[in-house]
């Protein structure tokens, strides 16, 4: 009984198989209106992870939100004048209506607690109840702000140019929604006053919605690009589309199941399509032997045949190591993580079913002089391509020696940039620098405390201990050596409560801007302060058994290392002051961090695994490790040149570049495994059994460069100049994307074409003298 051919039933039965692929894809189409979407970094890690366990109890505990914006107000000749503060009492009355802001607890001039003190009575009221009326009025509006430290770095700066409204907002508030309403407001307040609106939930709901557009916008640009290109090079409009329609067909197949399954479209899975796009054009190799092939038999189906049996095993095994390099990602411990490599092994897998069956079945339609026209310009010693490629090749296969040497200076000059690779992570940066979020962040951290908020929570095993001078010592001592550091901008305690409370009951006597002496008074002074505050003042830094307190740490940067920073100072004081206080690090500045280390590392972790893993594809699929160690020479080389230069750059290895960790195996394996296999074709259809005469090797070598090695630099060229658009996107991981995968591509396929003949050429013996 003859066996079974995929190939073949599609050349005889093509409008079945078209009609059972449009029909799939119809399916899973209709599962796109179902789509959801969270661009949340919190639910990169599980609901159980320890981080988040620990911040929601901390967000419990302390009566804390999530989310705050920072709307911040500046006027170059102070904000201390009737008209700026008019505005500000308006700006801060229309954010208190806006939904999903906490309004009981924003904080901005008119609204923060201010503690003071009549004949000896504490008084504790809103800072500015309405504009000061007269100059005596505006002065003691100056020397509140300018003497208390609750203020200084938080809601003025100490110009007196710049002040901020902080907006808690609700669970679940859309921040780029709040954001907009408040870009509204102040709009209709106008100048001289510039406003800045800046935080995590800004930067990360914008770069959600900005996401979207961006896939909406760039993938049809980018299908459009390589519609054009392939059409250059085929000169077939119905081909160029087919292939076009192969890399569409398998995102419908990949993401529709992503979301009949259940799961929201995340930061990665985002960008599961254009990898896809990316792996898709792995076909170009089918088209570019299909030509060669249709020369020789001048018959379509027979070509068609024969094309799928010449690059059916390689286009196989290319397939298989790139779903195995995403593949490996499933096994990762970050939920999203799993799913992006689970979503990209799918639609590889769904993409080389197709090239065994549809692109065939669409090969069928065209017509054969067409074929005929094009099959003329694909003869191996026509164009400046192939001449181009066999320079390469006849470049590494007549210095073997000398190409290695270079390699491993290269190799030698990549390894000292790699470790000058900082592991870090920066949303805010993820935007342009001359962005409106960029530049409202850096203004705000500029001229006040930081919008990077972090906390640092000190736990005793002892009710009320918080309350004893010791306590309160050891915490203040804390902050004034977390603010030595640089990437702290203040901080802030119920230590500044007591210290202020102290002092206002003293006359305002400087003398007493101290922690009482006593455990009793440091009571009263917290009682007599909870009868009159907003409750949320000293929920927001004490508990009610005064077993923990916590210290509002506010950082000048989003980067995942400033919080890093802090924990080494808080070590450092812990050695140098041991007490019985033990302290804790929370809030979303220690998530960051704790995800930036997670997700990174894990995607490190599946990359070296999945390097392991294809190592042994190629072997099983060459029969030989030492096959599989030479296919590896593009790879490495790749891998370190493109590392090498982030570490020269100064770039830190933050998500985009880890995914592309990903993309860089299965490109540079593809290419080896491409040309390798097609050399011992080559070799074995020549008669070559034993180990091949240095002439014939090398004759050999230039064969396939200038045949296979076509289909190759034109993977790479159609790859890179599709994805070249994503250089002006606004979003810089878009821009990090890429910039990497045109450099990755070409540097890989001009890699494979010289390193892999040098390597061939130098171990002959050992390559074709046994496995």
């Amino acid at each position: 009984m003859k066996k079974f051919s995929l190939v073949e039933f599609s050349v005889g039965r093509p409008r079945l198989v078209v009609a059972i692929v449009v029909l799939i894809t119809l399916g899973f189409l209709t599962q796109f209106p179902k789509i959801k979407t969270d661009t949340n970094p919190k639910n990169m890690l599980p609901p159980t992870s320890d981080v988040r366990v620990w911040n929601d109890e901390v967000d419990r505990t302390f009566g804390l939100y999530e989310d705050t914006i920072a709307v911040g107000i500046v006027n170059d000749d102070g904000i201390l004048n009737e008209r700026t503060l008019g505005k500000i009492l308006r700006i801060t009355d229309e954010v208190l209506r806006i939904d999903g802001v906490a309004a009981r607890d924003v904080n901005a001039l008119p609204t923060i607690t201010n503690v003071t003190a009549e004949a000896g009575v504490l008084k504790v009221a809103p800072l500015m109840a309405g504009v000061p009326a007269t100059r005596a009025e505006m002065g003691g509006l100056r020397k509140e702000l300018t003497e208390n430290p609750l203020f200084r770095g938080r809601v003025i700066s100490d110009d007196g140019k710049t002040t901020a409204i902080y907006a808690p907002l609700e669970k679940g508030a859309n921040g780029k929604a709040i954001a907009d309403r408040i870009t509204e407001i102040v709009k209709k307040e106008g100048g001289p006053e510039r406003y800045y609106i800046a935080g995590d939930p800004v930067a990360r709901d914008t770069f959600g919605a900005e996401m979207f557009k961006l896939m909406a916008v760039f993938a049809p640009i980018a299908g459009c690009i390589m519609l054009v290109a392939r059409y250059l090079m085929f000169k077939d409009l119905f081909l160029s589309v087919t292939l076009m329609m192969d890399a569409m067909i398998s995102i419908v197949w990949s993401m529709g199941l992503l979301i009949a399954l259940g799961f929201p479209v995340h930061i990665m899975s985002s960008m599961a399509p254009v990898f896809l796009m990316a792996i898709a054009t792995d076909s170009i190799h089918i088209f570019n032997e299909f030509y060669f092939r249709y020369r020789e038999k001048r018959d379509k189906k027979a070509a068609i045949i024969e094309t799928m049996k010449a690059v059916g095993r390689p286009v196989r095994y290319t397939a298989l190591a790139t779903a195995v390099g995403f593949g490996v990602l499933m096994f990762m411990d970050i939920v999203p993580v799993k799913v992006f490599g689970a979503v990209v092994a799918f639609g590889t897998v769904a993409l080389r079913v197709l090239s065994f069956s549809f692109i065939p079945a669409m090969f069928t339609f065209v017509k054969e002089k067409n074929i005929e026209k094009i099959a003329v310009g694909e003869e191996i010693s026509a164009g400046g391509s192939s001449g181009f490629l066999r320079g390469l090749a006849t470049a590494g296969a007549h210095s073997p020696k000398a190409t290695a040497v270079i390699g491993l200076i290269l190799f030698g000059v990549s390894v000292i940039g790699i470790s000058r690779i900082v592991v870090n992570n920066n949303m805010v940066e993820w935007f342009k620098s001359n962005s409106d979020i960029r530049t409202a962040d850096s203004v705000l951290n500029t001229a006040l405390g930081g919008t990077s908020l972090g906390y640092v929570v000190a736990v005793s095993n002892e009710d009320e201990y918080i309350k004893t001078p010791e306590a309160m010592r050891q915490i203040e001592g804390l902050q004034r050596h977390l603010e030595k550091v640089p990437v702290v901008g203040k901080t802030s305690s119920v230590v500044d409560y007591v210290k202020r409370i102290n002092r206002v009951l003293h006359d305002d006597d400087p003398k007493y801007d101290t922690i009482p002496s006593s455990k009793e008074e440091i009571g009263q002074y917290l009682f007599l302060f909870s009868m009159s505050a907003k409750p949320s003042d000293l929920d927001n830094v004490v508990d009610y058994p005064f077993r923990k307190a916590n210290i509002w740490v506010q950082l000048k940067t989003w980067d995942a290392q400033a919080m890093r920073s802090v924990l080494r100072a808080v070590d450092e004081y812990k050695q140098e002051n041991p007490g019985t206080l033990v302290f804790k690090p929370a809030g979303i500045a220690y998530f960051n961090l704790v995800w930036n280390d997670e997700v990174l590392w894990d995607m490190l972790k599946g990359f070296i695994i999945a390097l392991v893993v294809i190592f042994v594809i190629l072997s099983f699929n060459f029969g030989s490790v030492k096959w599989a160690a030479i296919g590896y020479t593009p790879l490495l080389f790749t891998i370190l040149l493109i590392y090498g230069a982030v570490g020269y750059m100064g770039k830190d290895f933050d998500m985009p570049i880890a995914v592309l960790s990903c993309l860089s195996l299965g490109m540079a394996v593809d290419f080896s495994i491409h040309f390798i296999s097609r050399l011992r074709q080559r070799l074995k259809e020549a008669g070559q059994t034993g180990t091949p005469s240095s002439e014939s090797l090398v004759n050999a070598l230039l064969w396939t460069a200038a045949r296979p090695g076509k289909g190759i630099m034109r993977n790479a060229v159609l790859f890179a100049s599709a994805f070249s658009v994503m250089l002006f996107a606004p979003l810089t991981p878009y821009i990090t994307v890429g910039a990497f995968i045109v450099s990755m591509m070409l540097l890989s396929a001009i890699l494979t074409m010289i390193y892999l003949p040098a390597m061939i050429v130098l171990f002959r013996g050992r390559l074709f003298g046994g496995n």
